[in-house]
């Protein structure tokens, strides 16, 4: 007598949605304004100008990169604008904040084309475990994307889960 094996995962209804496809790809960098102050702590404006004015933006080509200031030093607001300024024409992406920061605000904005609605009364696993470190506000921006359409969303692998919601 012949045992039949059966992937009941396989033949589950289940939609897996991996959040390390939607991880920002590409080189990043970081724009450290801490880097331009005057005894590292205050900016003075001229000097600021003048150091943006002379610096070569090419090597932030086709880059994410991540304006920030390191130092306890009072920013004026403008300098992160000027920043941003030069900055725009050369980078793929700019933001505010840190690397990790880049990286998140990146990650959210691979997932924003994902419509909930393409979800409608499935049962989706979102996973859990990969070989990258997914910061948390992907998982809570996945969930509010997919709850008000789903019948249920989980956590982990299909073969083990964790129930997040379920509708009744």
């Amino acid at each position: 007598m012949e045992t039949v094996i059966v992937n009941k995962v396989a033949e589950s209804a289940l939609t897996s949605i991996d959040l390390e496809e939607y991880y920002p790809k590409g080189e990043t960098a970081v724009f450290d304004l801490k880097d331009h102050l005057f005894m590292g702590l205050i900016l003075k404006e001229k000097d600021f100008r003048a150091a943006l004015q002379s610096m070569d933006w090419e090597q932030y080509r086709n880059k994410n990169v991540a304006i920030t200031c390191s130092a306890d030093a009072i920013i004026p607001m403008w300098a992160y604008m000027l920043a941003a300024s030069n900055l725009q024409p050369v980078a793929k992406d700019v933001v505010f904040g840190d690397e990790k920061q880049l990286l998140q605000a990146l990650l959210l904005k691979n997932l924003s084309p994902i419509k909930g609605e393409d979800y409608l009364d499935k049962r989706v696993v979102i996973k859990g475990c990969g070989d990258v470190t997914i910061p948390e506000a992907a998982y809570v921006e996945i969930t509010n994307k997919l709850r008000p359409f789903v019948k249920s969303i989980m956590y982990g692998e299909p073969c083990s889960t964790v129930p997040i919601f379920k509708r009744k």
